[in-house]
């Protein structure tokens, strides 16, 4: 059994793009953060920008490896809205954690197509798409943690 380099390197780029487009969304995130704790909310989401670029990169070499053309595309941008054209408001953080969830289970979700596709074929895209699932599996938990109330506090 051989593995499949074209859908590899499909899921790859599917990859690289969620990826990119983490960064921009975290980015701008960083940006429409305002309040008395905008400082270590937008230094988390500024580490999360670097974290996703430094998987596009990961990524992109892997296709190059393969022989593969790292995709120009970014993955799908969400916008809250939650700030309109005549003013610049905060968004709310609840709703970038929520927003950052979705992203990061869509990227867990390719990571895991990854590793099934590269099982007893390729081991070390088995050990990539592995070390990227626990890095990204933990990632979701940090931010699901964020979410929950604390102990004593009335919802």
């Amino acid at each position: 059994m051989s593995l499949d380099k074209d859908k590899a390197v499909a899921l790859l780029n599917q990859i690289m793009e969620l990826e990119l487009a983490g960064v921009v969304r975290y980015t701008h995130y960083a940006l429409m953060v305002y309040g008395y704790n905008r400082i270590p909310i937008v230094e988390w989401l500024n580490k999360q920008a670097e974290e996703g670029l430094l998987h596009a990169r990961k990524a992109g070499e892997l296709v190059t490896l393969l022989e593969g053309h790292p995709s120009l595309a970014i993955g799908p941008l969400l916008e809250t809205h939650q700030h309109d054209t005549n003013s610049i408001c905060s968004i709310p953080v609840g709703d970038i954690l929520r927003q950052s969830l979705a992203h990061e289970n869509e990227a867990l979700k390719a990571y895991y197509q990854l590793l099934e596709l590269a099982q007893g074929k390729s081991v070390m895209l088995e050990e990539y798409a592995r070390s990227l699932i626990v890095e990204e599996e933990m990632h979701a938990d940090a931010v699901r943690k964020m979410l929950r109330q604390p102990c004593g506090v009335a919802q």
